[in-house]
Order: C-alpha cells, then structure tokens, then sequence
C-alpha cells in the first residue's frame, strides 16, 4: 500500500537516507528546482506519455529490492499516487510513499531547493 507522508515527514526521512526520487519532468525540475539530494528519474513526458521498461530499469537501480524505502516526488502529488499505487500494488514494493502535495506542498512549508542535476 501507499503509504502518504507529510513534507516534514519527508525531510526527516531524507536525512535517514531513505531514496527520494522526483518523476516530473525536466521542465519541471528548472522551474522550480528539486528537493536537495532527490534522483530524477521521468516517469511521464509533458504529453503524459510514459515508458514503463525505461523507468523500471532505472527505478530498480535506485531502489534495488522491493523492501528499500523509497518516497515519490511531483507536482501536486497526483502523478505519484498514480506511479506509486503501480508500484506498491501491482510490482510489490512494500515500502513505498508519496509525498502528499507534491512539489507545491514542500514549497509552501518553506523548505529549499537545489538546481536539478543530471544524474
């Protein structure tokens, strides 16, 4: 199950080390910037398209076994209810999260950002 955390709960668990990754788009990353030490991995392009076997390749190099916490990151937390039910209900991840409110909710408690990095 998707388990929805709070931007506080999220910078606490970011400084456990626990693997946040940001799914929205490059464009999106440049606007505003990402969550200090996120991964930045696409799940959709600006046309909502997705590619599965992509982001899968990826994801499991991010998050190798389907115990490792992970916490999803986007805009407004609906893409990652979307990705992260996927991947806790159809793929088995047992410790998956989303960050509720995405982007903007991590935004209006104040907390920073860093410019995106390639990765």
């Amino acid at each position: 199950m998707l388990k929805d955390i709070s931007p506080q709960e999220l910078k606490k668990l970011a400084e456990e080390g626990v693997v946040i990754i940001d799914i929205r788009t490059p464009m999106e990353w440049q606007q505003t910037g990402v969550i200090p030490n996120s991964k930045l991995l696409t799940f959709f392009d600006i046309y909502g398209n997705y590619d599965i076997d992509r982001f899968m390749q990826e994801f499991q190099r991010l998050v190798p076994t389907k115990e490792t916490p992970f916490v999803l990151v986007c805009r407004t937390g609906s893409r990652t209810s979307t990705v992260g039910n996927f991947l806790a209900n159809q793929m088995g991840y047992t410790n998956a999260m989303h960050l509720a409110g995405g982007i903007y909710a991590w935004q209006r408690e104040g907390h920073g950002f860093v410019p995106p990095v390639n990765q």
